[in-house]
């Protein structure tokens, strides 16, 4: 997408002298929502509903979408021929295993493009019952027979954010030997502090080469995964791995949406994604996968551009006082609600919108009402309630 106009940005002067200049000018988006972003608990998509959501991924100018895992299930399989046969823009991946059983699946559905994976950690071979000779040679086979029947190949390390280096080392080069054209860094349990991502993917760049691109793939366990991210951007990753509302296992993945708007509003670097779309996908996500969001959330969230508190609501008319971007981004509208918070300002804007003619005289006695029947819902007043309260403010003498 274009960047972000600037009159819509209100994040001040001080990020741009604390923070160093990315080198970058472009980050690529590949979103995973289909495939990591199912593997939350209790997510089930059906195929349809797969290609109901690749066409809003599309839509939201989402670079690359992994389809999903073609050996976990016949529903995958299926979703995946008929996301092929949609006429996407974006590029569709597959997933796979270092297994020449997956790599094979994979090549029967006529896929292009697709992660291979293998884990590289010692915890996780320990776990797995694998040695590092056994995955070495699961590497190298898997993608030199993938590459053989032309596809682009993106290596995928897992659990690399804890991998001894020396065998990470060793990996990726024996990856890259073998023809995976791409490489992905993986922070699988999500215990990356921003500077190890960055230290990997700059450690990725200097072993192998600026030509071979480099992803990131982040969970969201302590929270980090939109800084890490960002840093991994910061230290020449040219690609992002995440999924719509960091959908995921656990505590989720890296939310691409908020990764993008914090590379384009705050450090200058453009991605494809059209913001004013991501709202309609979230909703359309939340539905199929049967999840509520905190009305808080970053960019999605019900409350963002709403405003109950009075000493706030003073300053309602100056919306880059009190935002630090423009709803417009969004493409979403503002506005003031009733509670218990409400001010004076709150009655003189509400009064307006739903056109009620109320002295001012009055606006004491009825914010004291609405505060009033707040405390007894324990909630919101209604604009039908507000309407009524004000009606009887106009009856008294």
């Amino acid at each position: 997408m274009p960047k972000i106009d600037g009159k819509q940005l209100w994040t001040g002067k001080l990020n741009a002298q604390a923070a160093p200049k990315f080198s970058l000018c472009h980050a690529g988006l590949y979103d995973t929502t289909l495939r990591d972003g199912e593997q939350a608990v209790g997510v089930v998509f059906e195929p349809e509903q797969k290609l109901e959501l690749a066409h809003l991924l599309d839509e939201m100018g989402v670079d690359r979408i992994e389809a999903g895992f073609p050996r976990v299930s016949d529903d995958d399989r299926r979703a995946i021929q008929i996301i092929l046969q949609a006429g996407l823009r974006a590029e569709v991946w597959g997933f796979s295993r270092a297994l020449t059983e997956d790599v094979q699946a994979v090549v029967e559905l006529g896929l292009r493009f697709t992660v291979i994976e293998a884990p590289i950690s010692d915890l996780k071979l320990e776990a797995l019952g694998l040695s590092r000779e056994v995955v070495m040679r699961r590497v190298t086979t898997s993608i030199t027979q993938a590459v053989k029947e032309g596809i682009r190949v993106a290596f995928f390390g897992v659990d690399s954010s804890r991998a001894d280096l020396n065998f990470f080392d060793q990996v990726y080069r024996a990856a890259v030997d073998a023809g995976a054209a791409e490489i992905v860094v993986v922070d699988t349990l999500g215990i990356a502090t921003p500077e190890l991502a960055s230290f990997l993917v700059r450690r990725a760049i200097t072993l192998l080469g600026a030509q071979i691109p480099v992803h990131f793939h982040g969970h969201n366990d302590f929270g980090l995964a939109t800084a890490s991210a960002v840093a991994a951007v910061g230290a020449g990753a040219s690609w992002i791995q995440g999924t719509v509302d960091g959908i995921g296992e656990r505590a989720g993945n890296a939310n691409l949406a908020q990764v993008a708007l914090a590379l384009d509003a705050l450090y200058g670097v453009e991605t494809n994604l059209k913001l004013g779309r991501v709202r309609r996908a979230s909703a359309m996500l939340r539905q199929v996968a049967g999840y509520h969001l905190e009305p808080w959330k970053p960019i999605v969230g019900d409350n963002l551009f709403v405003r109950e508190t009075g000493t706030v609501a003073a300053q309602f008319h100056l919306p880059r006082a009190i935002e630090p971007y423009s709803s417009a981004v969004l493409e979403t509208p503002r506005k003031v609600v009733m509670g218990k918070k409400s001010g004076l300002a709150s009655i003189q804007i509400k009064c307006e919108e739903l056109g009620i003619v109320l002295p001012k005289e009055k606006h004491d006695g009825l914010l004291a009402e609405v505060k009033a029947l707040a405390i007894r819902k324990r909630g919101l007043v209604s604009d039908a309630e507000f309407l009524e309260l004000a009606t009887g403010q106009n009856s008294k003498n």
